[in-house]
């Protein structure tokens, strides 16, 4: 199967280590003996791009709204292929820009890329530290990092479904992210496909349901990657 992934704005929004993101579900296709092919987008580059998969990573809140201005462009092709059943993940900042619009700390706002109706607003103290949830897509414990402003309002549909440790969108404990139909979006950086081998499994099973596949049932293992994620998982288990 021949895959085109899209990475919008990579040398903007790469805090953390966020291209591994791609680099992480491109190894995984390619085990599976997909061939594929990465696209990227710059600012003022060309029209949509056709893809099977849509990213954007985590940056900075000026270089998000800077990216926002650019983006806007492209906010109907995103919400026909987010409707059509593409794979999407949005990791970091990139998640307050499918709302509705962002609230700047100073009271001045933008306007997002109008994806779902959720609002975010920032704060001018920080929200730091390790993530331990649960999400209803698998039943393993999903693990990560969260550095962010925004206090996020509004989501009906979250990724996750409680912090049992950290933080949510609104507040600690709470639910985290957003996720409909096949776009995943969180804060949660580390890289979110790095430490969590069940969402890697989850967002590739996307993928291939918008072809009308599924998964096969023999996939390579990656030991590297769960041994990883179980460390992490069992230390931060240790928190709660």
């Amino acid at each position: 199967m021949e895959v085109t992934m899209v990475h919008f704005y990579p040398d903007l929004m790469n805090l953390y280590g966020s291209y591994a993101n791609v680099s992480a579900l491109r190894r995984y296709l390619e085990r599976l003996g997909c061939t594929v092919k990465t696209e990227t987008v710059v600012p003022g580059g060309g029209n949509f791009p056709h893809g099977d998969f849509f990213y954007m990573g985590a940056g900075t809140e000026r270089n998000a709204k800077a990216v926002m201005e650019d983006f806007a462009r492209f906010s109907r092709e995103l919400k026909a292929a987010a409707n059509d059943g593409a794979a999407m993940l949005f990791a970091g900042t990139a998640m307050e820009l499918l709302g509705k619009s962002v609230r700047e700390a100073d009271g001045t706002a933008y306007a997002a890329a109008g994806l779902s109706e959720f609002t975010t607003e920032h704060r001018k103290t920080r929200i730091v530290g390790d993530v331990y949830g649960h999400t209803e897509l698998f039943p393993e414990a999903v693990v990560g990092f969260m550095n962010k402003c925004g206090v996020i309002t509004g989501i009906q549909t979250p990724l996750l479904s409680k912090a049992d440790l950290g933080h949510g969108n609104e507040v600690p404990g709470g639910p985290e992210g957003f996720h409909w139909k096949n776009v995943f979006a969180s804060e949660l950086t580390g890289p979110l496909l790095i430490k969590n081998p069940r969402m890697l499994e989850t967002v590739a099973a996307a993928l291939y349901a918008r072809r009308g596949q599924t998964l096969p049932v023999d996939r390579p293992p990656d030991p590297w990657a769960e041994t990883g994620y179980r460390v992490t998982e069992e230390e931060l288990r240790k928190q709660i």
